[in-house]
């Protein structure tokens, strides 16, 4: 919303803000911007980098304010390039330059200064490799443009709003706040200065000393048509879509069209002495024809005929300054952007592009639900984001600009256009500040693939938030057939000699069990179901000779991928796929596992009979050991035979308890309840076979006990760790 002028206040302008604003904490971690109030925004200086600044932070719901000195906030200048590294930030944006009379820039001609040919370069092929167009287009149509965007009543966000003959006269950095010349103050959660090479916006941080280039440049536009005209003048046009160049060895002439190729636009660069330019005159110091034609007395006779073809009154002169490099860009809630922060000399054509660069970064780490207490880290990270590619760009530009020697160039035009135009500033920006929110909170769970950060699942939402509160309302059904076997067998099993029976008894106890999930948040309330083995009675001797007891899980299959691939990598779970089925009802429960319709195990549980909840104690078998045993073993890649990582994991019942208690709701036992292994063959069972043809062979001497158990509560498994 506009700032309005308020009674209370005097003249102070007056920001409406939410009155929630400043007060809500961002609970939701570092993923997630969800403050509820927008950011209050200060732009200083309404050129193409301040309305674009505008139009990306409109976009992201802020409510922005620009502060433009002139009257009617027209910019001045003539054309400029859309080079595909900056045009690719407008077209995201919904700006197509075509649209308004930009044109593609696809030949580039060189000439010496007596108007020899030197060079003459097709690109309008070589431009297909970028992913957004080169355009040449008048800078004040992209800048009407990128204004009726900002502030349009349509379009995504708040509308921002443009405040014209608003001349900035100090701003406190640390308050956000910012004066004008008329007193009226105004107060932002953040300040940009965008308000060019001679900034006031920029003594805040540092005063920076500016200095000569040693250059000036003559700037006008001649009609195409004017120039057609002349039979002497005709032939230096008769190329459209192009960037003409004439060298002399301190000096040159550009010359490129804009506006459907109707215009001419000139940058004609030169000694700074030679017309007097100062950097007190800024942009709109006149100079006259006569001067024009001076320092260019030596060039191509046809060259200087078609400067005189100019309008005098439309005749302008400007020094190129540059400026010493700046500690940083940012203090408090102040930030600086394009030419206040790093001024460009035109030799690259990327002043603007890199001031909407810097505006698209600043656009990204703020984002929608940006916290006002996070404002100063963000500007920080945008200056990190920022400030490498501009400076270079900055010193290519310098490079390009350099006198030639003898008739040589100092460096080819064209030498920097892969790093200037091989770049997606929204891309890049966006790519830097998900890994910076990524490394603001480490001890998070990544697993493959990784180029989109952490993993949703049971232990981890889908910003890296613990999922706790659901954990009552996840339901399960356990059925579970406990039964006498062989010890020696079983110890076949055991991955390691560390792991052994506790009872040297030749008859040992193990469970069938299997379990159905369901209302399982982190799967969208969906659920699915296991079924594995479990030992009980084992004992797991460590290094230093201690040892814990529990219950030992040689494999666990289950009927969906992601719990599968989440147990194996975050927990080292000896997790499988299988298609798992239960049936049960008040009578009996069944439960079949198979692989693509081959069935390997059965397990019965019929006549069922309520039993009372109390003495169960919720863990397999009802077993009051320590833990849950397995053993993680991942492969070296191209090694076969060789570990990246291989150690026991144990999954401590006391701690699962204390991080989620289950609640058993309903217990049955069952009488002559039955297992039934196959081990069918490897035609059957590809890739399982081995496992089933084990399975099958454990002997069932008697049922202990066969059971069905109900309840709430489910466990993330938080507590799973490595035993040494």
């Amino acid at each position: 919303m506009a700032p309005s002028k308020t009674v209370s206040d005097g003249d102070r302008v007056a920001f409406v803000t939410n009155s929630l604003h400043g007060s809500h904490l961002n609970g939701s971690g570092p993923f997630v911007d969800d403050h509820p109030a927008p950011l209050r925004i200060a732009i200083v200086g309404a050129g193409i980098g301040g309305l674009t600044a505008a139009l990306g932070l409109r976009r992201n719901g802020h409510q922005v304010d620009l502060f433009e000195q002139s009257r009617f906030a027209n910019e001045v200048g003539a054309a400029i390039h859309l080079a595909p590294n900056a045009n690719g930030i407008l077209r995201r944006w919904g700006i197509f330059a075509e649209e308004f009379g930009a044109i593609s820039m696809d030949r580039l001609v060189e000439h010496s200064q007596d108007g020899s040919r030197l060079k003459n370069i097709d690109l309008a092929m070589a431009n297909k490799r970028w992913q957004h167009p080169w355009h040449l287009v008048h800078r004040v149509n992209i800048h009407e443009k990128l204004k009726k965007l900002a502030t349009s009543d349509k379009g995504g966000g708040i509308p921002a709003q443009l405040h014209t003959s608003s001349k900035v006269a100090s701003i406190d950095p640390q308050n956000g706040i910012i004066t004008l010349e008329s007193g009226a103050t105004a107060t932002a959660d953040v300040v940009i200065g965008a308000d060019g090479i001679y900034s006031m916006s920029r003594k805040y941080i540092k005063d920076a000393r500016l200095f000569s280039s040693g250059k000036a440049a003559f700037r006008f536009l001649i009609p195409r048509e004017v120039a057609e005209a002349d039979p002497v003048t005709a032939p230096l046009v008769k190329f459209k879509n192009a960037l003409e160049i004439w060298f002399g060895d301190d000096r040159r002439i550009v010359m490129y069209p804009c506006n459907d190729n109707q215009l001419l636009n000139f940058v004609c660069i030169h000694p700074d002495t030679e017309s007097h330019a100062t950097k007190s005159d800024e942009w709109n110091k006149k100079a006259t024809i006569e001067q024009v034609l001076k320092v260019y007395r030596e060039f191509d006779p046809a060259v200087k005929a078609l400067i005189s073809k100019v309008d005098p009154l439309t005749l302008m002169v400007w020094q190129l300054l540059d400026m010493e490099k700046l500690p940083t860009w940012t203090t408090g809630k102040l930030v600086l952007l394009g030419d206040a922060a790093h001024p460009f000399t035109p030799h690259q054509g990327q002043g603007a592009g890199q001031a909407m660069e810097d505006a698209a970064a600043l656009t990204t780490v703020l984002p929608k639900g940006t916290a006002p207490e996070a404002i100063s880290e963000r500007l920080k990270l945008y200056e990190e984001i920022r400030s490498e590619r501009a400076h270079a760009i900055q010193q290519y530009s310098r490079l390009a600009g350099k006198d030639w020697e003898n008739g040589v160039p100092a460096i080819d035009m064209m030498a920097y256009t892969n790093h200037n135009f091989g770049h997606d500033e929204i891309d890049y920006a966006a790519n830097i500040f998900k890994r910076w929110k990524w490394s603001k909170k480490p001890n998070m769970y990544w697993r493959m693939p990784v180029a989109f950060g952490p993993f949703p699942g049971p232990r981890q939402g889908e910003y890296g938030r613990r999922r706790l509160t659901d954990g009552p309302a996840r339901r399960f059904t356990t059925a579970s057939i406990k039964f006498k076997t062989s010890r020696t067998f079983l110890e076949t099993l055991f991955p390691t000699a560390q792991f052994r029976f506790k009872d040297p008894s030749t008859v040992a106890t193990a469970s069938f069990s299997a379990t159905r999930l369901d209302n399982m948040a982190w799967l969208g309330g969906k659920g699915y179901t296991h079924f594995g083995l479990y030992v009980h009675g084992v004992q797991y001797t460590k290094k230093d000779g201690t040892s814990i007891h529990g219950t030992y899980m040689p494999v666990l299959f289950e009927s969906l991928t992601d719990p599968i691939v989440s147990g194996r990598e975050e927990l080292g779970m000896p997790k499988l796929f299988a298609d798992i089925d239960m049936e049960h009802d008040e009578t009996s429960c069944r439960v079949t596992a198979s692989w693509r319709g081959a069935t390997f195990a059965k397990i019965e549980l019929p006549n069922l009979r309520k039993d009372e909840t109390t003495a169960e104690q919720g863990t397999i078998g009802g077993e009051s050991d320590y833990g849950i045993l397995v053993y993680r073993y991942i492969p070296a890649v191209g090694e076969p035979g060789k570990a990246d990582a291989e150690y026991a994991c144990v999954v401590p019942h006391s701690e699962e308890s204390r991080v989620q208690s289950s609640t058993v709701t309903a217990v049955a036992r069952s009488a002559g309840a039955k297992v039934k292994i196959e081990a069918l063959d490897w035609e059957a069972l590809p890739t399982l076979h081995h496992i089933t043809s084990a399975l099958a062979e454990i002997p069932i001497y008697a049922v202990v006990d066969a059971k069905v158990v109900e309840g709430t509560g489910v466990s993330d498994v938080i507590s799973c760790r490595r035993i040494e």
